[in-house]
Order: C-alpha cells, then sequence, then structure tokens
C-alpha cells in the first residue's frame, strides 16, 4: 500500500505530465528512424552500394524492431517500462553512431539492421503507448493514444526536414552523430513513465492470469488474430513509403528537396490523422474506423499512381496519406487494451506490432529488390494497393467487447 510519502512524490506525475513526457519520447525516437530514405543516395554514392543493400538493411531493421517488440514487451511488462526504454535507447543510440562508421554492406546491416530494430523494439512508440495503458485513468486513455502516435509523428514532421538541413551543412555522418546524441534525452524523460502512479487502473480488478494463458487466450481468440493479420499491410505501406519515396520522387524528375518536405509532410498530417482517430475510436467501432482507413490508403495510391509526379502531386500524396499514417494504431492498441485488458498489454500488442514489422520487411527489402531488376517500384506500389483492400475485409469481422473473463471487470 503506498505511505503518504509516496503518494506525495508520485502526485507530480499527473495524467498531463505521463502523456508529455511520453511524447517527448515518441518524437526522439521515431524521428531518426523516419529519415533512414534520405541516407540511401549519399551513401551508396560514397561506397557504390545498390539500393537492394540498403533495401536489405532497413529490413533487417523493421523485422528485428518487431521480432524484438513481444521481449521488449515481456520486459515492460514484468520488470517496468523504464529498463526497456532505457536499453532500447542506448541501443539506438550505439547504432547510429556505429551507422556513421560503417563502410561495408556488412556494418551497415549491424548499425541500420540490427542494433537500430532492436533499439526501436524496447524503445520506440509501441512502448509509450503501453505505459499509458498501465498509467492513465480510463477516461484519459483515447487521448494518450492519439497523442503518442501524433508524437511520432511530429517527429517525423520535425526530424525529415532536420536531416536534409544537417546534411546539407555537415555530411551524413555527422548528422547521424547528432541524432545518436539526442537519442540519450530519453534515459532522464523515461523516468516520468517508472512504476504506477495512484490512478485507477483496469488492471487492478482483472482476474489473475499467467503470462502463457495470456497468449494462449490470444491467439485462440479469432478477432485478435483478424487484428494481426490485418496490421499487416500498415507496416507494408509505412516502410515501403519512408525508405523508397525520397528516391523515387528523385527517378520522377524531382529536386531531393523534395523527398524530404513530402515525408515531412505526412508526420505532419498524421499528427492531425492520429488525434481524430483517438477521438473517433470513442464514438464509432473501431473495426470500422480502420476498415476505412486502409480502403482510403488504397485510394490513395492508385491515385498518385495514374497522376503525373509533380511538386503539387507529391505534396498532395503527402498530405493525404499522412491523415492515414499511423491512424491505426490508437484503434489497433485500443481493441487490444479492450479485448484483454492492460496486465499485458505491452507483451500483447508486441505480437500484433511484430505483423506489422513482418510487412515492414517485405515491404523495404522487396523494393530495393524489384527496383535493382526492373528499375521501377510500380509492381510495389500495386501490391499496395491490393493489400489495402485486403486490410479492409479483414477487420470487419472483428468483435469489439472484452474476452469472457473481463466481462465481470467491464461491467
Amino acid at each position: 500500500m503506498p505511505t503518504p510519502h509516496s503518494s506525495a512524490a508520485e502526485s507530480w506525475r499527473t495524467p498531463a505530465v505521463i502523456i508529455l513526457c511520453g511524447c517527448l519520447i515518441a518524437i526522439l525516437t521515431f524521428g531518426p528512424r523516419s529519415t533512414m530514405g534520405f541516407f540511401i543516395q549519399p551513401m551508396g554514392q560514397e561506397f557504390s552500394w545498390g539500393r537492394d543493400i540498403f533495401g536489405l538493411a532497413l529490413a533487417i531493421q523493421n523485422l528485428l524492431w518487431g521480432l524484438g517488440q513481444p521481449l521488449a514487451g515481456a520486459i515492460a511488462d514484468r520488470f517496468g517500462i523504464v529498463r526497456s526504454l532505457w536499453a532500447g535507447s542506448i541501443l539506438y543510440a550505439l547504432g547510429l553512431a556505429l551507422m556513421a562508421y560503417a563502410t561495408t554492406p556488412g556494418m551497415l546491416h549491424l548499425s541500420a539492421g540490427v542494433l537500430i530494430g532492436f533499439g526501436l523494439s524496447g524503445a520506440s512508440f509501441n512502448i509509450v503507448l503501453s505505459a499509458f495503458a498501465k498509467l492513465l485513468p480510463e477516461e484519459w486513455r483515447p487521448f494518450g493514444y492519439g497523442a503518442g502516435t501524433a508524437a511520432g509523428s511530429f517527429g517525423q514532421f520535425l526530424f525529415s526536414p532536420l536531416s536534409v538541413a544537417l546534411m546539407e551543412s555537415y555530411g551524413w555522418q555527422a548528422t547521424l552523430l547528432i541524432f545518436a546524441a539526442l537519442m540519450l534525452l530519453v534515459l532522464p524523460l523515461s523516468i516520468t513513465l517508472a512504476g504506477a502512479p495512484t490512478v485507477s487502473i483496469t488492471a487492478r480488478t482483472q482476474p489473475n492470469q499467467s503470462f502463457r494463458q495470456a497468449l494462449s487466450e490470444a491467439f485462440g481468440h479469432r478477432s485478435y488474430v483478424l487484428l494481426v493479420l490485418g496490421f499487416f499491410t500498415c507496416g507494408f505501406h509505412v516502410a515501403f513509403i519512408t525508405a523508397h519515396l525520397p528516391p523515387y520522387l528523385v527517378d520522377k524528375g524531382l529536386d531531393v528537396s523534395w523527398g524530404g518536405w513530402v515525408i515531412a509532410l505526412i508526420g505532419l498530417f498524421n499528427i492531425a490523422g492520429s488525434l481524430g482517430a483517438g477521438y473517433l475510436m470513442s464514438r464509432y467501432p473501431r473495426r470500422f474506423i480502420l476498415a476505412a482507413i486502409y480502403f482510403f490508403r488504397s485510394l490513395i495510391f492508385m491515385a498518385f499512381l495514374v497522376s503525373p509526379v509533380t511538386p503539387m502531386s507529391a505534396l498532395l500524396f503527402g498530405a493525404a496519406i499522412g491523415l492515414l499514417w499511423l491512424s491505426t494504431v490508437p484503434p489497433t492498441s485500443g481493441l487490444v487494451a479492450l479485448m484483454f485488458g492492460t496486465k499485458y498489454m505491452a507483451t500483447l500488442f508486441g505480437f500484433v506490432f511484430f505483423s506489422h514489422q513482418v510487412g515492414a520487411f517485405i515491404g523495404v527489402w522487396l523494393g530495393g529488390v524489384l527496383y535493382e531488376r526492373t528499375g521501377s517500384y510500380d509492381v510495389v506500389w500495386w501490391l499496395g494497393v491490393v493489400l489495402g483492400l485486403f486490410a479492409a475485409l479483414v477487420h470487419l469481422p472483428i468483435r469489439e467487447a472484452p474476452v469472457e473473463r473481463m466481462a465481470p471487470a467491464a461491467a
């Protein structure tokens, strides 16, 4: 039971403070990884690497980010959020620093792939959202989910033009070292997410359940499996665009700076998209929100592909896809918490996110391989259209209700 002294010590950690510090962590950790596509050309030119080599490094990063997410979630659930964030941010910083001195494909795959990938699994906005689920009162959670996701997008908006400006002024190596130093700011910020403040946590009223029972229950639940399958498409779309849209625009005759502005615009508009998704999920069925997001992504992809690529069409694409960029995350994470509670939220959402990162691996890797073989990204773009339609259909049968053991707590 908390003592008066401990209660006073925790009183400063209001929901607003928790959300603010969590959002700052999301900005710092999501920002640098969203700029990886800008390093393809300068590093490729310096070391004579094809896009398939860099594409494989980013594919490894995305896959290991997803593979490490359930483990990081289990650490966060068992030993606390802070340990996960500290380990992840240190690995992330090491990966960025080593990437600055990568002179061989193997070093690139180790730094940009392995270290940053595992670093992201422990320190990305996914862990922040899990902390929000555990630490925030029920009435603050929809806003927290939307704000945490929007913060990651603001990191993308902030770091995209920043990386272009830094590379022009100081070179790509110095830019990576600056990003590595910034990553260490996560260490003090994460202290805010330690432990559990004295708020009404749903998990307190949930029946006792072991870790193994939680996994068995989740993967035996049809709606959870459908959620896992659908999130694959989100990863495919997001990772392919982040890594390959900047060079794609250069191939179409646009200056390299336009790639930075389009990626930044995606991040800017996703702030509105993520906050909007957090608002809508408390008013409309979350499965319908997700189905609509994926359906409209496919329409936007098709419109972009059949239109001439100009600065204006690229900016319009960035704004439109930005509204739907990570707006999938609030309703997806919200469904996991609704169905299973928050006790093992980080772990169960980690497995959903692993599917996302398998899609990311395929999107980044396939984009690089097919470009080197065909000289075009068209096949991957159209595959993204098909997957968007698939994901829209997959989410429709999801049942939005707590599992049976949660019924008394829900009531």
